[in-house]
């Protein structure tokens, strides 16, 4: 049996700093009908994520790296350990409050990226704190952020709760405004789904 000591040596925190992700819930300032945690959400945006850059390369001839996308959208939300996730109407109210709250994550990312060994640091900076070159990439990573939103208002619309429509609304404008043709592609094919039960989604079990 390890003694105390001999636990906290040379020992790296960052995996277990992440795990606490299933803690921090999303919408903090909405009644909802069931908690959705930064945990999951980074899941679903981390499908979505891949899936945009599939339809681009597949449909529209570009040449983004899904794999890539979809670690980077696994750790889009990791500061938020540290900073708790401010909603959205106070983090966006003011030019001020932006520019303190994109401070405040840039130090987070430093601090979670320091609970790594050496070797290790480099290459997950480049998922957390992301590298100029990445535009389009962190563009659909961005957008698929926002298209998790949407399902969320979606799912929740769906079992009957009004809280969520305006966010729902707000959320398709934000959509369309990206005009993005991966987005496009992805709400006509597969967003409707999120509207239907099991039994018509026709998954047999």
């Amino acid at each position: 049996m390890l003694l105390r000591e001999e636990i906290y040596m040379e020992k790296y925190h960052f995996f277990a700093i992440m795990s606490r992700m299933k803690y921090i819930n999303r919408w903090s300032l909405m009644n909802n009908t069931r908690f959705e945690n930064i945990s999951e959400h980074s899941l679903t945006v981390a499908m979505i994520a891949h899936a945009l850059c599939i339809i681009n390369n597949k449909k529209l001839g570009g040449n983004i790296n899904p794999e890539r996308a979809a670690a980077i959208a696994l750790y889009h939300d990791c500061t938020e350990i540290i900073t708790g996730d401010l909603p959205t109407p106070i983090k966006y109210s003011s030019k001020t409050l932006r520019k303190a709250y994109a401070d405040i994550e840039k130090e987070a990312s430093e601090q979670l990226i320091s609970t790594l060994p050496d070797y290790m640091q480099e290459e997950y900076e480049k998922l957390i704190i992301h590298e100029e070159e990445d535009e389009h990439l962190l563009a659909l990573v961005k957008a698929a952020d926002k298209l998790s939103a949407l399902i969320k208002c979606i799912e929740e619309e769906r079992v009957g709760n009004n809280e969520f429509l305006k966010a729902k609304e707000q959320t398709l404008q934000s959509l369309q405004k990206l005009d993005m043709e991966e987005v496009n592609i992805f709400m006509r094919d597969f967003v409707p789904s999120y509207s239907l039960s099991l039994d018509e989604q026709h998954i047999s079990l």
